[in-house]
């Protein structure tokens, strides 16, 4: 029980849950964890794995989990938190993502014990019959709970009849698989009651669920989100997703080490312990940037990532760096900025320099009509992005 709360925002119901942990202790048959998750894009970052994390530490207690593939819900749209109708993806892109779920996945779950399923095993044969059957289940009242659909129909906007077969659909999975326990971030609660509701329709016992909170992002503010552009991607190279941790606050790496660290509880106190009574906060940034880094790569490049941020942080010029070639010299500084990647318009790259963040072979830049001559220069801005960039 104190492995499935950690970090959770919300069991339900916890006595069920209670009971089937009894059972499954009395009679050694592992529960049924499930976790879906739909291909929408072709990669997760480290927010995305709060819930794969939960799934890792209940099937290291030998539960048997599920990670479910969403390929035909990703034809429909999941609709939670939208306020229009998601675009449908072709099967093609959900393939191609899908394909790349599963290597990611495996960076967290142990392979050999994971269930790995896709939903369009049972949902394809359901049929039109079938899908009659399973919208009979559930009332139109009842969908218009849904804090979203609630909301669009109040405010005129539309709503699709093909995304209230979402959250059925959804719920079908859990009667497909027989699932004791379901998983999923707060914003999908509605979706995870309804396998309750669902499995008890098909005489079931209805499966528990429990919900994660939404992991912040770099800022600390608003969740992870590659909109945002404050999120660490599980496939970025070392370097970068040991830097990106070490730029979180000391507030929010607290957080970050509940759920996204696999140390036990009680270390986690006695370090924040050790913080409180004066020990550097940074010893336990590295700690969890080394750990995370570790996990989606390898315990040398998480060392290797250490030394490098060492070496920046001391003014160095990280060893390996993208290579640019441009043309037009002599070129200013701005259009120089936007064209190797490192600022997203002039008018930014402006503004970083304004700021006072941007370099060129060590020396800060303050004149916004700095042109280059044709070179090879060293061009930094901020703490993280480097260009290598020979001008012609």
């Amino acid at each position: 029980m104190a492995v499935t709360l950690r970090g959770a925002e919300e069991l339900i119901p916890r006595e069920d849950w209670e009971q089937k942990l009894a059972r499954s202790e009395a009679t050694g048959v592992p529960l049924r964890i499930k976790l879906g998750l739909d291909p929408t894009a072709p990669d997760i970052h480290i927010g995305h794995t709060v819930v794969l994390n939960k799934m890792r530490q209940l099937q290291d207690l030998g539960h048997q989990v599920i990670f479910l593939i969403g390929d035909f819900t990703s034809m429909i749209g999941d609709p939670s938190g939208r306020n229009t109708t998601r675009p449908p993806l072709t099967a093609e892109q959900i393939k191609t993502n899908a394909e790349t779920y599963r290597a990611q996945a495996d960076k967290i779950l142990d392979p050999e014990k994971t269930e790995l399923r896709y939903n369009s095993e049972w949902s394809d044969p359901l049929g039109a019959r079938g899908m009659i059957q399973l919208a009979a289940k559930y009332t139109v009242a009842r969908m218009m709970e849904r804090n979203d659909f609630h909301e669009r129909f109040k405010n005129g906007t539309s709503i699709s009849i093909h995304e209230f077969l979402y959250p059925l659909m959804q719920g079908y999975d859990s009667v497909a698989l027989k699932s004791d326990l379901e998983l999923g971030g707060t914003d999908q609660k509605f979706n995870l009651l309804m396998g309750r509701h669902l499995q008890q329709e098909y005489g079931q016992e209805p499966q528990c669920i429990l919900t994660m909170p939404l992991l912040e992002g770099l800022d600390g503010v608003d969740k992870m989100s590659k909109s945002k552009n404050n999120y660490i991607g599980v496939t970025e190279p070392g370097n970068s997703m040991f830097a990106k941790v070490m730029s979180i606050s000391d507030t929010l790496m607290w957080r970050w080490f509940t759920l996204l660290s696999f140390r036990h509880a009680d270390e986690i106190v006695k370090l924040q312990q050790e913080v409180a009574g004066g020990r550097n906060p940074r010893d336990a940034k590295v700690m969890l940037a080394k750990e995370i880094t570790a996990r989606f790569h390898s315990a040398a490049i998480a060392d290797a990532a250490e030394q490098d941020f060492i070496h920046r942080s001391k003014g160095g010029v990280p060893d390996e760096i993208p290579e640019v070639t441009l043309s037009g010299a002599p070129l200013g500084i701005a259009q120089v900025l936007k064209q190797a990647g490192l600022a997203p318009s002039a008018s930014e790259a402006n503004r970083l320099i304004e700021g006072g963040g941007v370099r060129v072979d060590s020396a800060t830049v303050s004149d916004k009509g700095l042109k280059l001559e044709a070179g090879q220069y060293v061009v930094q801005v901020g703490k993280r992005k480097f260009a290598r960039v020979t001008l012609g």
